[in-house]
């Protein structure tokens, strides 16, 4: 679990949202019954709910991430087969789809949404696969890095009709990168090894199975000295 160093303060641009979920009211409504937000702005939106029950989603109005951290969850759509979440299980549901839903009575979940008015590369829910395979992908940029140049690979299950947002699977291995200003939203699920992020207040580390959150503003460092893999979805503006 995500832990501080002794003497310091959490990261400004990083929360927990393990921790920021607990004590989630239980609800039966999908669209309606969420947390209020760990972040919110015009482009990206992330919540916990609490599903109790079923229900149907007649047309839904964005792009969603949804990650389980507790219970089950079981998706419905009209000519494809049922997604059955259970806990560090993860989909993404296309703007306009519709579902029906049934819950746990112990469902505790996030959901990510990216406001947008058309479907992306799918138009069904989609499982996230943890297990597809990783393509070459743009390590950081040479200039913020205080190390070596990382080999990193990532796939998209899920990307935006605008490309701005996308959710899937990718790894990396070790590297030190320098604060630098966040333009995305990122939701972070840390499948394998370890890693400390540190601004000018503090320091934070994540291990396997936290899930983090990254916000738009300054940002901070990034210090991994062991192999790393994450399940993310992310928002970030193209211009």
């Amino acid at each position: 679990m995500m832990t501080l160093k002794a003497g310091q303060t959490a990261v400004g641009a990083v929360m927990d949202l393990r921790a920021y979920a607990e004590g989630t009211a239980p609800s039966a409504a999908w669209l309606d019954g969420r947390a209020a937000p760990a972040f919110a702005d015009d482009k990206a939106v992330v919540c916990a709910f609490a599903l109790r029950g079923t229900g149907q989603v007649a047309f839904l109005p964005s792009d969603e991430f949804v990650l389980v951290l507790k219970g089950g969850l079981e998706i419905a759509a009209e000519g494809t087969a049922a997604l059955v979440l259970g806990p560090d299980d993860c989909c993404a549901l296309p703007y306009g789809c519709s579902f029906g839903w049934t819950a746990s009575d112990d469902l505790l979940a996030l959901v990510y949404s990216a406001p947008t008015d058309r479907a992306g590369n799918v138009t069904v829910p989609v499982m996230i696969d943890k297990s597809a395979p990783l393509n070459p992908s743009t390590p950081p940029a040479s200039e913020n890095l205080l190390g070596e140049v990382p080999t990193c690979r990532g796939f998209s299950d899920y990307v935006s009709a605008n490309a701005e947002f996308c959710a899937g699977t990718w790894d990396s291995t070790p590297y030190h990168r320098r604060q630098i200003p966040y333009r995305q939203v990122e939701l972070m699920l840390l499948m394998e090894g370890a890693v400390t992020f540190s601004d000018g207040n503090g320091s934070v580390s994540f291990g396997k199975g936290d899930v983090c959150l990254f916000v738009r503003g300054d940002g901070c460092a990034w210090l991994s000295e062991e192999y790393v893999k994450k399940v993310f979805a992310t928002q970030r503006p193209l211009s």
